[in-house]
């Protein structure tokens, strides 16, 4: 691991602590246990509803555990919120209010009114808040970025077998909001998007469990995403196309590949070029942590916002107006 520490950072000892210990809050806990280890930080704790839970996980990690997070509000200067979706708004204003840097999970909010209200506290105190689009930091993403250049048309497929755990939010929310971050962000943060449609039905729980949505960017850029999380296998693609080449993503195995036509050949048949690009195999979620931590010793901007995880959220919700809409139509 880098040196997250900056010799001409005031901070040193950064405390930090994780709200929420459940599927994923376990392995926020995890890293930042492994980061102090380190010496880079100090573990506090972790807090949970659940107290078995929350001694479990701070068992594994040798720190402190809570069951009400208010506890943790004068003891840390860094916190992971990984709790249900409707409860990031009040835990993230508290701990923002103290000052204290918060990494939110995604989606960012409920509503883009609570989105507005984290922002607003985090300007007003001057802490750090990012939200957690884990799929940024997967390593095929990382190495396929430098070679993004005005992508025209994405075909995405999201599915999953129906996950083991509670379900505070739909399909769209859960998991297809990871591929709505993605096309915004490789598209341009600036390009505006044009139009929705999408269609989505409930299947084995009374939520979206399968959904499709086309969106168009104003540029003329056009995305299909299919997301479901009933399926019998578990697939993670993107696909898209540019002006000169044809590239293949996928999250799942952590590969990416580039395929153009070589620029001088005789027939375009013997001018294929498929680039298998190089892989450095990071724990995506170590590495989101790693930068959050980065941002918040070194005064740097987050490198995803606030505003980014508003703008995903935004999109979230406008799919899922389209999704209602068609819903009505089917009377289920």
């Amino acid at each position: 691991m880098q040196k997250i520490q900056n010799p001409k950072s005031e901070i040193r000892n950064l405390r930090t602590a994780v709200v929420g210990v459940g599927s994923l809050g376990q392995h926020h806990a995890r890293n930042y246990a492994e980061i102090a280890n380190l010496g880079e930080t100090k573990f506090i704790g972790v807090a949970d509803s659940t107290e078995e839970n929350a001694r479990r996980i701070a068992e594994k990690n040798n720190c402190d555990y809570f069951t009400d997070w208010t506890d943790l509000l004068d003891k840390v200067d860094a916190v992971s919120i990984v709790t249900p979706t409707e409860t990031h708004c009040e835990i993230a204003c508290a701990f923002l209010e103290k000052g204290v840097n918060v990494l939110v999970e995604k989606p960012f909010a409920k509503t883009l009114a609570e989105a507005d209200l984290m922002i607003a506290a985090a300007q007003k105190s001057g802490a750090r808040l990012m939200v957690g689009h884990l799929e940024r930091f997967n390593p095929a993403m990382v190495a396929l970025r430098p070679h993004v250049d005005r992508p025209l048309y994405f075909e995405i497929h999201r599915v999953s077998p129906f996950p083991n755990r509670s379900l505070d939010v739909d399909v769209v929310l859960d998991v297809m909001i990871h591929d709505l971050d993605a096309i915004q962000w490789l598209v341009g943060e600036n390009v505006k998007v044009s139009e929705i449609h999408a269609v989505g039905i409930p299947v084995i729980s009374d939520k979206v469990d399968a959904a499709n949505a086309r969106i168009e960017f104003e540029n003329g850029a056009v995305a299909n995403i299919t997301a479901s999380r009933i399926g019998t296998e578990k697939i993670r693609k993107t696909r898209f196309y540019q002006a000169n080449s044809y590239v293949v993503l996928d999250y799942a195995t952590k590969f990416a590949s580039v395929t153009s036509l070589a620029p001088n050949a005789i027939h375009p048949l013997l001018g294929i070029s498929v680039n298998r690009l190089e892989i450095v195999d990071v724990e995506p979620l170590r590495a989101e942590i790693e930068a959050f931590l980065d941002c918040v010793i070194n005064n740097k901007t987050p490198p995803i916002t606030a505003e980014d995880g508003k703008r995903a959220l935004s999109l979230a919700l406008g799919v899922l107006d389209k999704i209602e809409m068609h819903r009505s139509r089917l009377n289920v």
